[in-house]
Protein backbone atom coordinates (compact mmCIF):
# COMPACT_ATOMS: atom_id res chain seq x y z
CA UNK A 1 0.00 0.00 0.00
CA UNK A 2 2.76 2.23 0.96
CA UNK A 3 5.03 1.79 -1.93
CA UNK A 4 3.97 4.55 -4.44
CA UNK A 5 3.98 7.19 -1.66
CA UNK A 6 6.86 9.75 -0.94
CA UNK A 7 5.52 11.69 1.92
CA UNK A 8 5.08 10.11 4.99
CA UNK A 9 2.29 9.36 7.37
CA UNK A 10 2.78 11.77 10.21
CA UNK A 11 1.24 10.97 13.61
CA UNK A 12 1.30 14.59 15.57
CA UNK A 13 0.85 13.49 19.63
CA UNK A 14 2.99 10.28 20.82
CA UNK A 15 -0.04 9.19 23.41
CA UNK A 16 -2.30 6.13 23.38
CA UNK A 17 -3.62 6.93 20.23
CA UNK A 18 -0.79 7.97 18.16
CA UNK A 19 0.60 4.62 19.17
CA UNK A 20 -1.93 2.33 18.52
CA UNK A 21 -2.53 4.31 14.84
CA UNK A 22 1.16 3.55 14.34
CA UNK A 23 1.23 -0.01 16.00
CA UNK A 24 -2.28 -0.93 13.08
CA UNK A 25 -0.15 0.75 10.08
CA UNK A 26 2.15 -1.34 10.35
CA UNK A 27 -0.09 -4.61 11.15
CA UNK A 28 -2.45 -3.47 8.17
CA UNK A 29 0.47 -4.05 5.93
CA UNK A 30 1.74 -0.39 5.12
CA UNK A 31 4.95 -0.21 3.95
CA UNK A 32 5.64 3.71 4.16
CA UNK A 33 7.16 6.06 6.09
CA UNK A 34 5.52 6.74 9.45
CA UNK A 35 6.65 9.94 11.42
CA UNK A 36 5.41 10.52 15.25
CA UNK A 37 6.55 14.05 16.58
CA UNK A 38 5.80 13.90 20.70
CA UNK A 39 6.52 17.02 22.51
CA UNK A 40 7.80 15.08 25.78
CA UNK A 41 11.21 13.19 26.31
CA UNK A 42 9.57 9.93 26.20
CA UNK A 43 8.06 7.05 23.71
CA UNK A 44 4.91 6.81 23.99
CA UNK A 45 3.52 5.83 27.48
CA UNK A 46 0.78 4.35 29.88
CA UNK A 47 -1.24 7.08 31.71
CA UNK A 48 -3.72 5.66 33.75
CA UNK A 49 -1.08 5.13 36.33
CA UNK A 50 0.84 8.55 36.57
CA UNK A 51 -1.82 9.13 40.00
CA UNK A 52 -1.46 5.98 41.20
CA UNK A 53 1.25 3.33 41.57
CA UNK A 54 3.86 5.47 39.76
CA UNK A 55 2.80 8.60 41.97
CA UNK A 56 3.83 6.05 45.11
CA UNK A 57 6.80 4.91 43.04
CA UNK A 58 5.98 1.63 42.96
CA UNK A 59 6.43 1.13 39.38
CA UNK A 60 9.14 3.25 37.35
CA UNK A 61 9.27 4.51 34.01
CA UNK A 62 10.13 1.79 31.81
CA UNK A 63 6.85 -0.08 33.32
CA UNK A 64 4.70 2.48 31.65
CA UNK A 65 6.25 2.34 28.47
CA UNK A 66 3.17 1.08 25.93
CA UNK A 67 5.79 -0.93 23.33
CA UNK A 68 9.33 -2.94 24.27
CA UNK A 69 12.39 -1.71 23.75
CA UNK A 70 13.46 -1.47 20.06
CA UNK A 71 9.65 -1.51 18.67
CA UNK A 72 9.77 1.85 17.17
CA UNK A 73 13.30 0.90 15.51
CA UNK A 74 12.10 -2.49 14.50
CA UNK A 75 8.90 -1.43 12.77
CA UNK A 76 10.50 1.28 11.14
CA UNK A 77 8.41 4.09 13.00
CA UNK A 78 10.07 7.04 12.89
CA UNK A 79 9.92 8.56 16.86
CA UNK A 80 10.71 12.07 17.12
CA UNK A 81 10.62 12.92 20.81
CA UNK A 82 10.96 16.40 22.11
CA UNK A 83 9.19 17.48 19.20
CA UNK A 84 6.89 20.27 19.57
CA UNK A 85 4.77 21.00 16.26
CA UNK A 86 3.62 24.66 16.18
CA UNK A 87 1.34 24.96 12.93
CA UNK A 88 -0.52 22.75 10.48
CA UNK A 89 -0.62 24.10 6.49
CA UNK A 90 -3.75 22.10 5.20
CA UNK A 91 -3.11 23.45 2.01
CA UNK A 92 0.38 22.30 1.46
CA UNK A 93 0.28 19.26 3.43
CA UNK A 94 2.79 20.73 5.89
CA UNK A 95 3.65 20.52 9.70
CA UNK A 96 6.05 22.88 11.34
CA UNK A 97 7.91 22.36 14.31
CA UNK A 98 9.13 24.59 17.13
CA UNK A 99 12.32 23.83 15.93
CA UNK A 100 11.86 25.99 12.43
CA UNK A 101 11.60 22.51 10.33
CA UNK A 102 8.84 21.93 8.02
CA UNK A 103 7.38 18.28 7.17
CA UNK A 104 5.50 17.42 4.70
CA UNK A 105 2.82 14.69 4.76
CA UNK A 106 0.80 12.55 2.87
CA UNK A 107 -1.70 11.74 5.64
CA UNK A 108 -1.98 13.48 8.78
CA UNK A 109 -3.35 12.29 12.29
CA UNK A 110 -3.76 14.77 15.26
CA UNK A 111 -3.67 12.65 18.19
CA UNK A 112 -2.55 15.83 20.33
CA UNK A 113 -4.82 14.53 23.80
CA UNK A 114 -6.65 16.91 26.51
CA UNK A 115 -5.12 19.50 28.26
CA UNK A 116 -5.77 20.15 31.68
CA UNK A 117 -8.69 22.30 32.71
CA UNK A 118 -7.03 25.56 34.60
CA UNK A 119 -8.52 26.55 38.37
CA UNK A 120 -10.41 30.44 37.23
CA UNK A 121 -10.12 31.90 40.77
CA UNK A 122 -6.89 34.15 42.23
CA UNK A 123 -3.98 32.97 43.44
CA UNK A 124 -3.94 29.84 40.93
CA UNK A 125 -0.70 31.01 39.54
CA UNK A 126 0.95 30.21 43.18
CA UNK A 127 4.34 28.60 43.53
CA UNK A 128 2.49 24.83 45.12
CA UNK A 129 -0.40 24.64 42.89
CA UNK A 130 -0.25 22.02 40.22
CA UNK A 131 -1.73 20.00 37.68
CA UNK A 132 -1.22 16.30 36.46
CA UNK A 133 -1.50 14.91 32.82
CA UNK A 134 1.91 13.90 32.34
CA UNK A 135 5.03 11.82 33.47
CA UNK A 136 6.72 14.88 34.40
CA UNK A 137 3.68 16.29 36.31
CA UNK A 138 3.91 13.56 38.41
CA UNK A 139 7.24 13.50 39.24
CA UNK A 140 7.13 17.30 40.13
CA UNK A 141 4.30 16.15 42.48
CA UNK A 142 5.75 13.30 44.17
CA UNK A 143 8.70 15.50 45.23
CA UNK A 144 6.85 18.21 46.49
CA UNK A 145 4.49 15.42 48.12
CA UNK A 146 7.48 14.26 50.01
CA UNK A 147 8.30 17.59 51.69
CA UNK A 148 4.94 18.85 51.98
CA UNK A 149 2.35 17.39 54.58
CA UNK A 150 -1.01 19.21 53.76
CA UNK A 151 -2.30 18.08 50.21
CA UNK A 152 -5.84 19.99 49.54
CA UNK A 153 -7.02 18.40 45.95
CA UNK A 154 -9.70 20.33 43.97
CA UNK A 155 -11.95 18.46 42.39
CA UNK A 156 -13.24 14.59 43.26
CA UNK A 157 -13.26 13.16 39.70
CA UNK A 158 -11.12 9.68 38.95
CA UNK A 159 -7.99 11.81 39.12
CA UNK A 160 -8.13 13.36 42.28
CA UNK A 161 -9.54 11.05 44.36
CA UNK A 162 -6.71 8.36 42.78
CA UNK A 163 -4.10 10.91 43.75
CA UNK A 164 -5.85 11.19 47.17
CA UNK A 165 -5.34 7.72 47.37
CA UNK A 166 -2.02 7.57 46.84
CA UNK A 167 -1.04 10.59 49.10
CA UNK A 168 -3.24 9.61 51.81
CA UNK A 169 -0.88 5.99 51.84
CA UNK A 170 2.40 7.89 52.67
CA UNK A 171 1.08 9.31 55.26
CA UNK A 172 -0.22 12.90 54.29
CA UNK A 173 -3.11 14.93 55.46
CA UNK A 174 -5.87 15.28 52.63
CA UNK A 175 -8.31 17.24 51.65
CA UNK A 176 -10.92 16.87 48.80
CA UNK A 177 -12.73 19.85 47.47
CA UNK A 178 -15.76 19.00 45.25
CA UNK A 179 -18.64 21.52 44.20
CA UNK A 180 -20.67 18.99 43.28
CA UNK A 181 -23.10 17.07 46.15
CA UNK A 182 -21.47 13.90 45.44
CA UNK A 183 -18.27 12.38 44.06
CA UNK A 184 -18.12 11.41 40.50
CA UNK A 185 -21.43 12.82 39.96
CA UNK A 186 -21.17 12.73 36.04
CA UNK A 187 -20.24 9.24 35.48
CA UNK A 188 -21.43 6.90 38.23
CA UNK A 189 -24.42 6.64 40.05
CA UNK A 190 -25.65 7.67 43.61
CA UNK A 191 -24.77 4.43 45.36
CA UNK A 192 -21.43 4.24 43.69
CA UNK A 193 -20.75 7.97 44.89
CA UNK A 194 -21.79 7.15 48.58
CA UNK A 195 -19.24 3.78 47.88
CA UNK A 196 -16.26 6.19 47.30
CA UNK A 197 -17.32 9.15 49.78
CA UNK A 198 -17.10 6.18 52.61
CA UNK A 199 -13.57 4.40 51.45
CA UNK A 200 -11.73 7.54 51.40
CA UNK A 201 -13.79 8.86 54.54
CA UNK A 202 -12.58 5.62 56.38
CA UNK A 203 -9.13 6.29 55.19
CA UNK A 204 -8.64 9.18 56.43
CA UNK A 205 -9.42 11.78 53.95
CA UNK A 206 -11.54 15.01 54.99
CA UNK A 207 -14.22 15.04 51.63
CA UNK A 208 -15.99 18.52 51.29
CA UNK A 209 -18.96 18.39 49.38
CA UNK A 210 -20.88 20.96 47.76
CA UNK A 211 -17.77 22.91 48.49
CA UNK A 212 -16.39 25.93 46.33
CA UNK A 213 -12.98 27.35 46.27
CA UNK A 214 -12.88 31.11 46.30
CA UNK A 215 -8.87 31.59 46.16
CA UNK A 216 -5.53 30.41 47.05
CA UNK A 217 -4.33 32.21 49.60
CA UNK A 218 -0.44 32.64 49.64
CA UNK A 219 1.78 35.58 48.52
CA UNK A 220 3.85 33.77 45.70
CA UNK A 221 3.87 29.98 47.37
CA UNK A 222 0.52 28.38 48.35
CA UNK A 223 -0.30 28.46 52.12
CA UNK A 224 -4.21 27.71 51.78
CA UNK A 225 -7.31 27.12 50.27
CA UNK A 226 -10.34 29.67 50.70
CA UNK A 227 -13.61 28.80 50.49
CA UNK A 228 -16.61 30.77 49.32
CA UNK A 229 -17.69 30.34 53.08
CA UNK A 230 -14.65 32.37 54.12
CA UNK A 231 -12.79 28.97 56.14
CA UNK A 232 -9.29 28.84 54.51
CA UNK A 233 -7.83 24.82 54.38
CA UNK A 234 -3.92 24.81 54.70
CA UNK A 235 -2.15 23.31 52.74
CA UNK A 236 1.26 22.96 51.62
CA UNK A 237 0.67 22.25 47.88
CA UNK A 238 -2.57 22.00 45.65
CA UNK A 239 -3.47 19.50 42.87
CA UNK A 240 -6.41 21.14 40.52
CA UNK A 241 -7.98 17.93 38.80
CA UNK A 242 -10.95 19.68 37.53
CA UNK A 243 -11.23 17.87 34.10
CA UNK A 244 -9.39 18.43 30.97
CA UNK A 245 -10.58 20.39 27.76
CA UNK A 246 -9.80 18.68 24.19
CA UNK A 247 -6.19 20.05 22.71
CA UNK A 248 -7.19 21.46 19.74
CA UNK A 249 -5.53 24.29 19.09
CA UNK A 250 -3.39 22.92 16.10
CA UNK A 251 -6.77 22.47 14.29
CA UNK A 252 -8.09 25.27 15.12
CA UNK A 253 -5.21 27.08 13.69
CA UNK A 254 -5.25 25.18 10.61
CA UNK A 255 -8.99 26.17 10.44
CA UNK A 256 -10.62 22.71 10.79
CA UNK A 257 -14.10 22.32 12.49
CA UNK A 258 -13.73 22.31 16.61
CA UNK A 259 -16.01 22.41 19.20
CA UNK A 260 -14.11 21.30 22.32
CA UNK A 261 -12.39 18.90 20.26
CA UNK A 262 -11.29 18.37 16.63
CA UNK A 263 -14.45 17.20 14.37
CA UNK A 264 -14.16 14.58 13.08
CA UNK A 265 -16.63 11.82 10.50
CA UNK A 266 -17.44 8.54 11.70
CA UNK A 267 -13.75 7.29 9.95
CA UNK A 268 -11.77 10.06 12.22
CA UNK A 269 -11.30 12.49 8.90
CA UNK A 270 -11.28 15.88 10.00
CA UNK A 271 -10.65 16.99 6.60
CA UNK A 272 -8.14 17.43 3.69
CA UNK A 273 -6.40 14.75 4.21
CA UNK A 274 -6.35 15.08 8.35
CA UNK A 275 -7.59 12.66 10.94
CA UNK A 276 -7.87 13.27 14.83
CA UNK A 277 -8.09 10.59 17.30
CA UNK A 278 -8.21 9.70 21.01
CA UNK A 279 -9.02 12.67 23.63
CA UNK A 280 -8.77 15.47 21.27
CA UNK A 281 -11.52 14.20 18.51
CA UNK A 282 -15.57 14.80 18.98
CA UNK A 283 -17.41 12.10 17.04
CA UNK A 284 -20.37 10.85 15.74
CA UNK A 285 -21.47 8.18 18.57
CA UNK A 286 -24.18 5.76 16.85
CA UNK A 287 -24.93 4.92 20.60
CA UNK A 288 -25.66 8.06 21.82
CA UNK A 289 -26.83 9.93 18.84
CA UNK A 290 -24.66 12.87 18.79
CA UNK A 291 -20.97 13.91 19.17
CA UNK A 292 -19.08 13.36 21.56
CA UNK A 293 -15.68 13.19 22.53
CA UNK A 294 -14.40 10.32 25.55
CA UNK A 295 -11.32 10.50 27.51
CA UNK A 296 -10.54 6.86 27.89
CA UNK A 297 -7.85 4.72 27.00
CA UNK A 298 -10.60 2.10 25.08
CA UNK A 299 -11.29 5.41 23.18
CA UNK A 300 -7.78 6.01 22.34
CA UNK A 301 -6.96 2.74 21.43
CA UNK A 302 -10.13 1.68 19.18
CA UNK A 303 -10.01 5.48 17.58
CA UNK A 304 -6.03 4.87 16.76
CA UNK A 305 -6.95 1.75 15.33
CA UNK A 306 -9.63 3.04 13.23
CA UNK A 307 -8.09 6.61 11.85
CA UNK A 308 -4.88 3.87 10.81
CA UNK A 309 -7.57 2.22 8.63
CA UNK A 310 -9.42 5.05 6.82
CA UNK A 311 -5.97 6.96 6.34
CA UNK A 312 -5.21 3.70 4.22
CA UNK A 313 -8.17 3.53 2.75
CA UNK A 314 -9.70 0.70 4.37
CA UNK A 315 -12.84 0.72 5.36
CA UNK A 316 -13.71 1.24 9.37
CA UNK A 317 -15.84 -1.27 11.88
Amino acid sequence: MGEGRKAPFILVGAGQAAARAADALRRQGYEGRIVMFGEEPHQPYQRPPLSKKFLTGDVLAPQLWLQGDGYFEQNGIELFTDARVTAVDPRHSTVMLADGSNHVYDRLLLATGSIARPLPVPGASCSGVYYLRTMADTLRLRGVCEAGHNVVIIGGGYIGLEVAASVRSIGKSVTVVEGQERLLKRVVSPVVSAFFLDLHRRNGVDVRLGATVARIVGDTAVTGVELTGGEVIAADLVLVAIGGAANDELAREARLACDDGVLVDETCHAGYGIYAAGDCARFPSRRYGRLVRLESVQNANDQGRAAAQAMLGKPTS
